[in-house]
């Protein structure tokens, strides 16, 4: 599921909000970083609503949408529409590569930028991994292991505004748009509401 590895793990327990917020970067990752496969759309489907009904009504909304969509899905069908939407023969609908959608004049600019933050935490793509660092997933996981390593809040809110958000959102806009897209539709929907809620949270950490 992951694409990097760390050299540099941290297993202090995580607040309640805490663990929600990096399971939530954790299903992202997933969803975007391949097919979902049976047992995953059946987790999904088995599982309680967000927060047990509390919370964000539209992340509540999403994820009954994202639920719904697992119980109807079909694992070769989601498999041949992710492929059409990222992969593609010769080029794809959607590329998953943030640089493009947040800096579409300088993407290796981002790139390079992106990879020396990573690097100063010491983290890394795995040697096993074909995608490069902007993936979607990448990012996301990059998010989650801020979190789970009890990053600051500063630290967690530099990277979210410079490497995830801007690029996420219109990312998940264009997957809404695509022509060959219907599983990951509600999978999109599920990001953008968990992103507003992560960006609004950090607005109100700088008023505060």
């Amino acid at each position: 599921m992951s694409e990097l590895v760390s050299g540099r793990p941290d297993a202090s327990p995580l607040d309640p909000e805490d663990a929600a917020r990096a399971n939530l970067y954790g299903l992202v990752s997933r969803l975007f970083y391949a097919p979902a496969d049976a047992n995953l759309l059946a987790e999904i489907s088995r599982s309680g609503e967000n927060g047990e009904g509390e919370g964000d009504r539209d992340l509540n909304a999403a994820w009954r949408g994202l639920k719904e969509a697992c119980r109807n899905a079909f694992p070769p069908v989601v498999r041949q529409e992710y492929d059409t939407l990222f992969v593609g023969v010769g080029k794809s609908q959607v590329t998953p590569y943030l640089s493009g959608y947040a800096e579409p004049t300088s993407p290796d600019r981002f790139l390079v930028r992106l990879r020396g933050q990573l690097a100063e935490w010491g983290l890394g793509r795995r040697e096993s991994v074909f995608e490069v660092e902007d993936h979607i997933s990448g990012v996301s996981d990059a998010m989650r292991w801020l979190i789970e390593n009890l990053r600051s809040p500063a630290e967690q809110q530099q990277f979210f505004e410079s490497f995830i958000y801007f690029g996420a959102i219109k990312f998940c806009a264009a997957v809404q748009n695509a022509p060959s897209a219907s599983f990951y539709k509600p999978v999109s929907a599920l990001a953008v509401s968990f992103l507003e809620i992560e960006k609004a949270a950090f607005d109100i950490g700088d008023k505060s």
